[in-house]
């Protein structure tokens, strides 16, 4: 009888969460990004008593730290309990102390890790495998995956190859790319996998446990006599750890039909050339291998699972005979050595083979640089030179010591796959709709699905960019999207900051949030974005998605109004299904905070069907685009900084950051952001202010102040802009002002709720943005014309007179609102 699939639509940590939960009687954890989230699951069924494969809640304890949360995994151990953490980067670099004990006590812990840089020259939040090359020499069993249903399979292969084969596990896949990164899978449950345990194995493991019923004695100290020999003595344990997987490997193929091998190989046969890699990277460079072999080149590849203990002979059984060529992609950089880790195990392999290959490495896709078809071809086109150039990076520009690989024109894989792409911003709840809308298209189609976010490192209130696939054929497209269908900016300020319609592909579609009408929106676009629209006939589509969430009482939580749109226009499900099935995700996540937020989300779901069509004008196409703008600041800005704000940082070439290489940056760069994302913004009314400062005093980001002009400075504004006498002997002849900073201001109305105003009238009033773009100039005359006037008081003495200084902490990163960074400035 045919076992029903049992599909599941989540990210590579919930796929790794649910394995663990399954074979943990202990996790202890200690939240790191990007691993936070399988912790976070982990402790959430814990609490909601889900059972694992023993019958048991998992008993979860967050520790102080990585190196708390890996003592309390080895002392557990030693206990006699199946025990499991999750970590990344500095966090898994903080255990290794106890993972040498752990492997050097043969105890099956296992270790979940989404593998993340390494900070260095700066740090990183971004995926890599730095963090786990620096755990090879622990002694744990090194065992990685590409995909989530990689994730979901072969967890459950290490917790079950970790208890039979005593040695501990560190299972990994790549950070954000495969850990964040939602597909349709087939999950695995607790009746499939409870019968592949290896009982025998597991009641040898709590017998060994540290108990006063059986004393003994472990953690010695040993001298130079005999530790030696008893380091050499575990050697049949890791010997046996490869045909102990393989073991596995093939019992889950027993109950899955996924088969899977230490090494997998997958190409022509016969293929002259073939790529060596592991991780996420793979899946592309499969895609890479169907299209190079379908236009008649004979090339392959293989995907390394198991790489420490690593098996030499099993790795060569799977390279074709036919094999002339190698090239090894190593997602890591060890400076000094003769090459990175991979490459000098796969070298060494072949280490006296007869008719061995030629062999070259590369680095790739640090730091979660996105890792391209075009760049993978151009590493085949390598190994198809004379003299393939070794010790090679691809998807950067090194016009420094020239390692780089030449670029190559990008190819579409997969013309069939529906590309969608969704500029938002940070906690405005995009990311979280687009969650919702992979998984209500997953759960209610045959259709494959994908779903990846790109992030910057503000915890909120950054750019955000989710990218969609979904399609008849299996999606193994782990770069960003780049030639989309469908595009959707929820900001409106973006359409100035970033080329949101990039690679649109001719005749897709564009849907604007507007704050503008449908006769008004052509006067605001861009003329860069209007010409990109009729050029490559473009549907647009607007609908003021801010105005609607604001009548409803959402404030700026604007994502359900848009997602509802995108379905109604996108036709990739009947849009009826698509609000039936967002209204039973607005119960699932909004249940509990009443009937009120309910009916407030199923009015944003019913309003999302406002959104209309613009007509693009013919005349748009003929438009001249200016691309050459007068630029008055500093090299650094210019060369460095406005492209990373642009989103262009990927475009910078190595010698960009010659005389940086240390990591040092100057700063106040983030004067230079000017984002202009609020919604609304405040604007100050003279007549009722008492100019106490305490707006000033409580704004996160510096961009409300109080300015002192004297008559010449009063002089340099137009008439039109209000000034009050200064109040205080000290001030005489001077005017006072409140001043907003409209484009970095985040509209979070602290300044408003502070303020006392005159008889309980508030002399600051939040209106929408697009009113108060004129008075950004009023700002830049202040803050370039203006002398400070704070040695004419003591700024120490109170809060009044302590927001007349400069503050030196401005425009920071911080939240909306945030209640921390008002004392950092104040303290400046």
């Amino acid at each position: 009888m045919t076992k029903k699939k049992n599909y599941l639509t989540c990210d590579g940590n919930q796929a790794a969460a649910h394995i663990a939960y399954m074979f943990s009687e202990v996790a202890a954890i200690y939240p790191i990004t990007p691993s936070s989230t399988m912790a976070e699951y982990i402790d959430e069924w814990a609490a909601a008593g889900r059972k694992n494969i023993f019958g048991q809640p998992v008993l979860v304890q967050e520790m102080q730290s990585e190196a708390g949360a890996a003592g309390a995994v080895h002392g557990s151990l030693q206990a006699g309990a199946l025990t499991s953490t999750f970590t990344a980067s500095q966090g898994l670099l903080l255990m290794l102390p106890n993972m040498y004990k752990i492997a050097g006590e043969l105890l099956p812990g296992v270790f979940h890790v989404s593998a993340r840089a390494i900070a260095a020259q700066a740090l990183s939040i971004f995926g890599d495998h730095q963090d786990v090359m620096a755990a090879r020499p622990t002694g744990f069993a090194s065992f990685a995956t590409g995909s989530v249903q990689e994730v979901m399979d072969l967890a459950a292969v290490a917790h079950l190859a970790a208890i039979e084969s005593r040695v501990p596990f560190l299972h990994f896949f790549d950070g954000f790319r495969t850990s964040h990164e939602i597909q349709k899978i087939e999950a695995l449950t607790n009746d499939d996998l409870a019968p592949l345990i290896n009982q025998e194995a597991l009641a040898g493991f709590r017998q060994r446990a540290l108990s006063p019923d059986a004393p003994v004695t472990r953690g010695t100290a040993q001298n130079d006599d005999i530790y030696f020999q008893s380091r050499e003595a575990a050697n049949p344990f890791y010997n046996a750890v490869p045909g102990i997987v393989e073991k596995y490997l093939e019992k889950l193929a027993a109950v899955t039909g996924r088969k899977y091998g230490l090494f997998d190989y997958y190409g022509d046969p016969e293929a002259e050339r073939v790529i060596i890699a592991m991780g996420s990277v793979t899946e592309a460079i499969r895609e890479v291998v169907d299209h190079k072999n379908a236009n008649g080149e004979k090339v392959g590849m293989v995907a390394v699972h198991l790489y420490r203990p690593f098996k030499a002979e099993a790795f060569l059984s799977v390279i074709p005979k036919t094999a002339r060529r190698i090239a090894v992609l190593d997602r890591t950089k060890e400076p000094g050595a003769t090459g990175q880790p991979l490459y000098l195990d796969v070298k060494d392999s072949f280490y006296g083979k007869e008719n061995a290959p030629v062999i070259v490495g590369g680095i790739y896709g640090l730091s979660s640089k996105d890792t391209t078809p075009g760049q993978i071809i151009s590493v085949y086109d390598n190994l198809a030179m004379n003299m393939p150039k070794n010790d090679f990076t691809i998807g950067i520009v090194d016009d420094v010591t020239f390692k780089s690989l030449p670029k190559v024109e990008e190819v579409s894989m997969d013309e069939t796959t529906y590309e969608a792409k969704f500029y938002g911003l940070g906690s405005d709840g995009t990311v979280g709709a687009n969650k919702n809308s992979i998984k209500i298209i997953g759960d209610n189609t045959d259709k494959y699905v994908q779903a990846y976010f790109a992030y910057d490192s503000k915890k909120s209130g950054g750019f955000t960019c989710s990218h969609l696939r979904f399609g008849d054929n299996r999606i193994r497209s782990t770069y960003l999207v780049n030639t989309p269908n469908f595009v959707a900016c929820h900001v409106p300020a973006y359409l100035h900051l970033y080329d949101v319609t990039a690679g649109l592909k001719k005749g897709g579609t564009f849907l604007l949030n507007s704050l503008w009408s449908k006769e008004e929106v052509g006067n605001h676009l861009p003329d860069n974005v209007k010409k990109y629209l009729a050029k490559n006939n473009i549907k647009l589509y607007i609908i003021n998605a801010t105005n609607i969430a604001d009548e409803i009482g959402l404030g700026n939580r604007t994502n359900t109004i848009l997602q509802s749109a995108f379905f109604k226009i996108s036709n990739v499900i009947p849009y009826e299904l698509a609000v039936e099935q967002m209204k039973k995700f607005i119960v699932k996540s909004y249940g509990r905070k009443g009937e009120e937020i309910i009916k407030m989300n199923y009015a944003a779901v019913d309003r999302g069907g406002e959104v209309e069509e613009v007509e693009v004008l013919r005349e748009w196409a003929d438009l001249n685009v200016d691309t050459v703008q007068k630029d008055d600041a500093p090299e650094f800005i210019q060369k460095v900084v406005r492209p990373v704000n642009a989103q262009r940082g990927y475009d910078l070439p190595v010698s960009v950051f010659v005389g940086r290489e240390d990591g040092t940056w100057e700063h106040g760069t983030a004067t230079y952001e000017k984002r202009g994302v609020a919604a609304s913004v405040p604007v100050w009314n003279p007549d009722n202010c008492i100019q106490c400062n305490q707006c000033a005093y409580v704004c996160p980001h510096a961009t409300i102040r109080p300015f002192v002009l004297d008559e010449k400075e009063q002089k340099g504004l137009g008439e039109e802009v209000a000034l009050l006498k200064t109040q205080g002997k000290q001030f005489e002849g001077t005017a006072f002002r409140i001043q907003v900073d409209v484009l970095d201001c985040l509209g979070c109305g602290n300044c408003v709720d502070v303020c006392p105003g005159k008889k309980g009238q508030s002399a600051l009033e939040m209106v929408p943005i697009t009113t108060q773009y004129d008075n950004q100039k009023n700002w830049d005359y202040m803050v370039q014309h203006v002398s400070s006037k704070a040695h004419l008081v003591d700024t120490k003495l109170n809060v009044k007179n302590s927001q007349f200084a400069k503050p030196l902490f401005e425009f920071s990163g911080a939240c909306s609102g945030c209640g921390e960074t008002p004392y950092i400035k104040l303290i400046t």
